[in-house]
């Protein structure tokens, strides 16, 4: 079953049980993939990797607005985002540790012969495409530079 198709039967659960929340969250997703699908140059339907992304971001969008309102003293602002983040985190597969992502990035430094931070753009776009919905960038990134330092 596609991504959209989960979004829209967790939206249907959403409005049945007043969750507004939840409802809200996958509201804003939905929106997110009509606008991708309209977008100039697309097929009709969306790839579950472009689904992923989409989500991705949304998730990110979510964790960055929280963070802000943390550190702004708005915890009653930054709430209603890490709930948001808690529905939309069921439709992405489980996220690798960090000892994993690692050894994903070891391996293919190694592969490629990477050997300082010039090569960091060729590492960060196959550890990334190969660990798509897996990792986020910021922790890809992060080791990468370790490795590559």
């Amino acid at each position: 079953m596609s991504l959209q198709k989960q979004v829209m039967d967790k939206m249907k659960e959403a409005m049945k049980a007043k969750d507004t929340v939840a409802l809200q969250a996958l509201r804003a997703v939905k929106s997110a993939f009509l606008l991708a699908k309209t977008e100039t140059g697309v097929q009709a339907e969306l790839t579950e990797e472009q689904e992923l992304k989409i989500i991705q971001k949304q998730v990110k969008q979510r964790k960055d607005s929280a963070a802000i309102f943390v550190k702004q003293g708005r915890q009653d602002l930054a709430d209603p985002e890490l709930a948001e983040i808690a529905v939309l985190e069921q439709f992405l597969p489980e996220a690798l540790s960090e000892e994993k992502i690692e050894e994903v990035v070891t391996a293919t430094i190694s592969k490629i012969g990477a050997s300082g931070m010039k090569d960091m753009g060729k590492v960060m776009g196959m550890v990334s495409k190969e660990l798509s919905g897996q990792a986020d960038g910021k922790t890809i990134s992060t080791l990468v530079k370790k490795h590559l330092m």
